[in-house]
């Protein structure tokens, strides 16, 4: 079992916690959390771009002057995609960029996340994180005086307060467990925990 010490919001040490070795401690291999990175953007992807065939451009059909004795190409009417406003060839069309890796997968990656994570002593743990009002200026003050950079936090339940609080601060995330991702892990520098989400974490990844 790894030991964290758990702090309160003015970053004094008031226990510890253990951690538990099958999701904290697991080897990390950069391929699998590639892999599952690489799928969350790519299911991010809204794929709408989409231009204009030949048969979607506004214009007439009629061809635009007589096939011989002019001098010039044989064009037929103005929606060719060869002149200007005309159609386009091989533009984008809708699609959807979506695709899945294994679950089993999926966990593990999470698991190395968070395994390196710890091992780059990137893991802060807090007693609670309990805002009197929705006040971006006391998040700000309280991350600014436990020293933590582009930080993700995560909790355990709906915390609007402080979800509300933090949505305007560059770089700062807050997250509960269900949504814990591969991506926000790895995006951001630190990752901090509310104790009672620990539980939680450890609940959705035993197996």
């Amino acid at each position: 079992m790894a030991v964290v010490e758990v702090k309160n919001i003015q970053g004094e040490t008031v226990s510890e916690i253990d951690l538990s070795e099958e999701i904290f401690n697991v080897e990390v291999k950069q391929s699998v959390l590639h892999e599952v990175v690489r799928m969350q953007l790519a299911n991010r992807r809204r794929g709408t771009a989409k231009v204009k065939r030949r048969s979607e451009v506004r214009g007439s059909t009629q061809k635009m002057f007589r096939q011989k004795g002019t001098g010039r190409a044989r064009r037929g009417d103005v929606k060719s995609p060869l002149l200007r406003g005309g159609g386009v060839i091989f533009g984008p069309e809708p699609r959807d960029y979506s695709y899945k890796v294994p679950k089993k997968v999926r966990r593990l990656a999470l698991k190395m996340a968070l395994s390196a994570k710890l091992k780059d002593n990137e893991i802060i743990v807090l007693d609670g994180f309990v805002l009197d009002q929705v006040k971006t200026k006391a998040v700000a003050s309280t991350l600014q005086r436990l020293e933590l950079e582009k930080p993700l936090i995560v909790i355990d339940q709906k915390d609007a307060t402080l979800e509300l609080s933090s949505r305007n601060i560059p770089g700062v995330k807050v997250l509960r467990v269900e949504g814990l991702n591969v991506y926000d892990i790895l995006n951001h520098k630190t990752l901090v925990l509310l104790a009672p989400s620990i539980k939680g974490i450890e609940g959705r990844l035993a197996a």
